[in-house]
């Protein structure tokens, strides 16, 4: 039986949610036991809040014809896209790992080795983020330099190098310009020197962009897939814009997660969670969590400042060019430094390590530095990092803190509700991303070694 206990929330937010209230001291995180008429009632109540917080299950994936997934595929694991031919998109993005590479921080082009054993390249300044569910996402990379403006315009770094013709291909919104930008990364793909994308300056997008479609149309294979995928079309008539938007599909197209136990309680199935995660889920929805992670796929879509750790080499922010702002180098407005995207959720247990720069590796972890997390920064543990970045954590605890989300203010979760929230992330996995190899092509038709097989 379980005593219900007082939510621990700033009073005022606690009377404008009408959280209902538990006792922690009194209940077990795990194993909870509950008779038929209290599973019932807690049953009602996480649906109610969910309700209220406008979560219900998510709307169909969109639909993809199999040509242009074929071709995304084939383009997403082909190392044809670097400079060098070294590193393919989906390199940072393993299957094994639920989409990221198991590192804090990524490593880029002219590395060895996949995941955590990647060694000798240069470090990308934030985390690899997850790929599930992207049709449910509005703005891309952590801090939505991609994005489409209320009057259907795309915010892009290319500015109005990103022209109307190359968007008349884009068929996924803003995420079909999303591949776009990794290709034009000396870091991430395109390589400093040695190759032929290198050679070309940075402000001249489109000449990347056209380098690579001469690439890839000396592949007879490819011209049959591009003219296949976008039938009706010459492939000497087509640019990059095809391409990105191929990938995209792929990806939304393959990585589509809509079947949790949570979306499964969602559509109705009472019996899909534990007790433990409906607690948790009660507790989630009853606090402010879902202030930010809510609509079908648990996110608002916006960028928060959430007091996590700064490390790693940086974006060229700060005196010294090793921190990251965030949404401020989109904006520049001062008051969104270091917020960066709310992440939806789903297969979030597979998806470690956690925060835009990776600062987190075990899930409870992160969820418990939403607890205090004004205490938590100075206090952050940097022996859970890789050694390679134990050195690299900023101490500038009071400039994160000064521009913290005002939703964290006064947040303090004891450890029973930690436990049950996290058993709620779990809630989040579809059984199918746990193995996500049969997306990964057993080759390219370029031949070149496919990463993650």
């Amino acid at each position: 039986m379980r005593t219900l206990r007082p939510q621990i929330l700033a009073p005022a937010l606690a009377a404008l949610l009408g959280a209902c209230q538990t006792d922690a001291t009194s209940a077990p995180p795990t194993g909870l036991l509950f008779s038929e008429d209290e599973t019932s009632g807690l049953v009602q109540e996480v649906r109610a809040l969910a309700a209220g917080r406008g979560i219900g299950p998510m709307p169909a994936a969109p639909v993809v014809r199999p040509a242009l997934l074929a071709l995304g595929r084939a383009l997403a694991f082909d190392k044809i896209l670097s400079g060098n031919k070294d590193i393919s998109c989906m390199t940072c993005h393993l299957t094994k790992f639920g989409t990221g590479d198991g590192r804090s921080l990524s490593m880029g082009q002219g590395a060895t080795g996949l995941g955590p054993d990647r060694v000798n390249g240069p470090i990308i300044p934030r985390n690899a983020p997850a790929l599930f569910n992207l049709d449910q996402v509005r703005a891309f990379f952590w801090d939505g330099r991609v994005e489409i403006s209320d009057r259907g315009r795309f915010l892009t770094p290319a500015a109005e190098r990103l022209t109307a013709h190359m968007t008349d291909a884009f068929e996924f919104g803003a995420f079909s310009a999303q591949p776009l930008f990794p290709v034009l990364s000396r870091e991430e793909m395109r390589a400093a020197d040695g190759n032929d994308l290198s050679d070309i300056k940075d402000k001249e997008p489109q000449q990347v962009w056209r380098a690579l479609m001469e690439r890839l149309g000396r592949i007879q294979e490819y011209r049959r897939m591009f003219e296949a995928a976008y039938p009706g079309r010459e492939f000497a008539t087509m640019h990059f814009g095809h391409a990105s938007n191929a990938i995209a599909a792929f990806l939304l197209g393959s990585l589509s997660s809509r079947n949790s136990p949570w979306d499964r309680f969602l559509a109705g199935d009472d019996l899909a969670m534990t007790n433990t995660q409906l607690q948790g889920a009660k507790d989630f929805l009853s606090a402010r969590c879902s202030i930010c992670h809510n609509g079908p796929a648990l996110t608002d879509n916006q960028f928060h400042n959430v007091a996590v750790a700064q490390l790693g080499p940086g974006k060229g922010d700060g005196p010294a060019g090793n921190d990251d702002f965030g949404r401020m180098r989109v904006t520049g407005n001062p008051a969104e430094r270091y917020a960066f995207r709310t992440p939806p959720l789903r297969n979030v247990e597979l998806t470690g390590p956690y925060g835009h720069d990776g600062a987190f590796h075990d899930l409870r972890g992160f969820v418990d530095h939403y607890s205090e997390s004004a205490l938590k920064l100075p206090s952050f543990d940097v022996t859970q990092l890789e050694p390679e970045f134990q050195g690299t954590a900023l101490h500038k605890f009071d400039a994160i803190l000064a521009t913290r989300d005002p939703l964290l203010q006064g947040v303090v979760f004891p450890p029973v509700v930690i436990d049950e929230v996290t058993e709620f992330m779990r809630a989040l996995t579809d059984p199918a991303a746990r193995d996500l190899g049969g997306i990964v092509p057993a080759s390219v038709p370029s031949g070149l070694l496919v990463d993650g097989r």
